[in-house]
């Protein structure tokens, strides 16, 4: 069975309104303030004010991985509440600049809100699909994703949009969803499956063919394997369109994990 793109953008988006809604994360742990976050070095943490709320929709620390250096400009692929933008803005400095794009309106308002309280001025939001960027071509030096390009129901246009914008000798990093093997069926038909960062995972391999083929050279992923208990969370929020006892959790227990991927745009 194959989703409709439009139905897919629409779960997604729905999903993700509701989450905000109640500032709820996805992939990471629940959390309010920013010494609860896991996901993050504590040194990057406390780059933002004590107490700022941390809503994280990722499953790893693009921010690490991109190496930001001062006066880039960045690009975030599906900023939601904003929290790699701050982070990254932190990183550029006022010489830098930082972008991110976000197909959910409520996710756009809230970020902006909040960099309006933090008072970056190095930060704008877009709202955007990830297929079709409203960002200039070979205008970005680094651009960063938590957990969001599995979301989209044509990968390959994504990275053929993160090719375009990106100048020359511009860096790619992204943590993301990824699988050893195929899903399960009843994952793969569920929309709710998609929302929850699962059903559009695809094989790294596919995932690396993709990039190549968008033109990206010196592709790199490292796994950072799930544990058991994040798994059962996440299949715990797709119980009302999934009968979980058709399916072989080992199965997903072996095949689905988040990864670290760099890659470059050849100079």
């Amino acid at each position: 069975m194959t989703q409709n793109p439009d139905t897919i953008h629409e779960t997604v988006r729905e999903h993700y309104a509701e989450r905000i809604k109640k500032s709820a994360s996805c992939c990471g742990p629940d959390s309010s303030s920013t010494s609860e976050s896991n996901l993050y070095p504590v040194d990057l943490l406390a780059s933002l004010p004590e107490g700022e709320s941390v809503v994280s929709y990722g499953c790893g620390d693009p921010i690490t991985l991109a190496s930001l250096q001062p006066g880039q400009t960045v690009l975030d692929l599906g900023s939601g509440a904003g929290l790699d933008c701050f982070f990254a803005a932190k990183k550029v400095g006022a010489a830098g600049h930082v972008i991110g794009v976000d197909m959910t309106p409520e996710m756009i308002d809230r970020a902006r809100s909040s960099a309006k309280r933090l008072n970056l001025d190095n930060v704008e939001f877009r709202q955007g699909y990830l297929e079709e960027l409203p960002v200039d071509a070979n205008s970005v030096d680094v651009i960063i994703s938590n957990c969001v390009i599995n979301l989209s129901p044509d990968k390959a246009r994504v990275f053929s949009e993160a090719f375009r914008v990106l100048k020359s000798g511009g860096k790619l990093a992204v943590s993301d969803i990824i699988t050893d093997g195929p899903l399960p069926e009843a994952i793969k038909k569920s929309l709710s499956a998609w929302a929850g960062c699962v059903a559009g995972a695809v094989e790294a391999n596919e995932y690396v063919g993709m990039m190549k083929a968008a033109g990206f050279t010196d592709i790199s992923i490292t796994p950072v394997f799930f544990d058991k208990e994040d798994v059962d969370s996440a299949l715990a929020d797709m119980k009302d369109t999934i009968e979980l006892k058709t399916i072989a959790r080992d199965d997903i227990y072996k095949a689905v994990y988040s990864a670290k991927i760099t890659a470059y745009k050849p100079s």
